[in-house]
C-alpha cells in the first residue's frame, strides 16, 4: 500500500521560521512581519487578514530577485531533498500544503516534491488585493489532502502529516499518523512522535522504520 505524505512549511520544513518573515527580514520590515506574526498566531488575524497586510508592507519592494534570496537564504532542514528522493524511490507521493504564498511554496517543487500547494497570493510584483478565495486556511489543508488521496488512489488512513503547529491541527486529527517537527501544543498532543532537531532525515526515519 501506498503513502501519502504531507509536510507544512512553515516552522516545519523552515526552522524557527515562515515565508513571510524571510521576504520581510530582506526588505527591512522584521519589526512589522514580527506584529503580524504575533497578531496570527493570537487569533487576532484570520489568514487573508494577514496576507493582505503582508502584501501591504511588501508593495513597494518585493521583486522576483528578491523571494529567490529569501528562498536561498532560508534555515531550510537539512535532508529535505533526501527524503522526498526516498519517498519517491518507494513509490510513494509527497507533497507541501501551506497557507504561505504559492509563489514562495511552489519552488521546492525544484527539490522533488510531488505536489506544492501554497495560498493565491498576488503576482510579484504586488499591484493587486488579495483575493480571500486563494487563501487557505486550517481546514483547506484537509480538503487538499482529500483531493490529492482521490488523485493518488489513498485514503486518509494511507497519509503521514508533519507539522508543527497551529494551521496543522486539523490535518493532524484527521489523519492516523503525525510527526510533529519542533512543534508547539497545538499538534504535540495529536502526534504519533515528536522530533526536535533540524534534519527532515531523522523525523522521516520515524515513520519509515514503522512499516
Amino acid at each position: 500500500m501506498g503513502k501519502l505524505h504531507l509536510f507544512d512549511m512553515d516552522g516545519t520544513l523552515l526552522h524557527g521560521s515562515a515565508a513571510a518573515v524571510e521576504i520581510s527580514r530582506l526588505l527591512g520590515l522584521d519589526r512589522e512581519i514580527a506584529e503580524l506574526e504575533r497578531a496570527f498566531a493570537a487569533g487576532e488575524l484570520v489568514p487573508s487578514e494577514f496576507a493582505q497586510r503582508a502584501c501591504d508592507l511588501w508593495a513597494e519592494g518585493l521583486t522576483e530577485p528578491l523571494v529567490a534570496a529569501a528562498f536561498d537564504g532560508a534555515p531550510w532542514l537539512a535532508g529535505i531533498r533526501e527524503v522526498w528522493a526516498d519517498i519517491r524511490a518507494r513509490g510513494e507521493r509527497c507533497a507541501v500544503i501551506s497557507l504561505s504564498p504559492g509563489f514562495f511554496v511552489e519552488r521546492l517543487l525544484e527539490w522533488g516534491v510531488d505536489v506544492a500547494r501554497g495560498s493565491r497570493w498576488p503576482a510579484v510584483p504586488i499591484r493587486e488585493q488579495v483575493d480571500p478565495a486563494g487563501i487557505l486556511t486550517t481546514a483547506a489543508k484537509v480538503e487538499i489532502a482529500d483531493e490529492l488521496c482521490a488523485r493518488y488512489g489513498l485514503t486518509r488512513a494511507d497519509c503521514v502529516a508533519y507539522g508543527d503547529s497551529m494551521s496543522d491541527s486539523a490535518l493532524f486529527a484527521a489523519v492516523p499518523t503525525s510527526v510533529a517537527v519542533n512543534a508547539d501544543h497545538h499538534v504535540s498532543g495529536l502526534a504519533t512522535w515528536a522530533y526536535t532537531g533540524r534534519d527532515l532525515r531523522e523525523a522521516y526515519e520515524l515513520v519509515a522504520t514503522s512499516w
